[in-house]
């Protein structure tokens, strides 16, 4: 997809810093939890890309990670093809 707009810098692109993959983090997540308004997601960019710092609820924390860490492997997988759709390395981090 090219960009029609001259003016349009990268930075200001749809999925630029991670946008898109961020988005789909909420989504999904607000889904799984029982506390959505405790959801806050953290965007911190690295060399290679970025790091979302997912913070839930304490009593959803278990939702969120799953049995053997299954639903967390999940949503990175989602996360990171969102990423890839914008040229993004993204990484997920649960945080306490």
């Amino acid at each position: 997809m090219s960009n029609l707009d001259p003016e349009v810098e990268a930075d200001d692109a749809p999925g630029a810093g991670g946008g898109t993959a961020q988005a789909v983090l909420e989504y999904v997540v607000r889904h799984i939890v029982d506390d959505p308004d405790a959801i806050r997601v953290e965007v911190e960019e690295r060399r290679r890309g970025i790091e979302l710092h997912l913070n839930v609820a304490p009593e959803d924390m278990g939702k969120v990670i799953g049995r053997r860490g299954r639903v967390v492997q999940a949503m990175r997988t989602v996360v990171r093809a969102a990423g890839a759709r914008d040229g993004v390395e993204v990484n997920v981090s649960i945080d306490d």
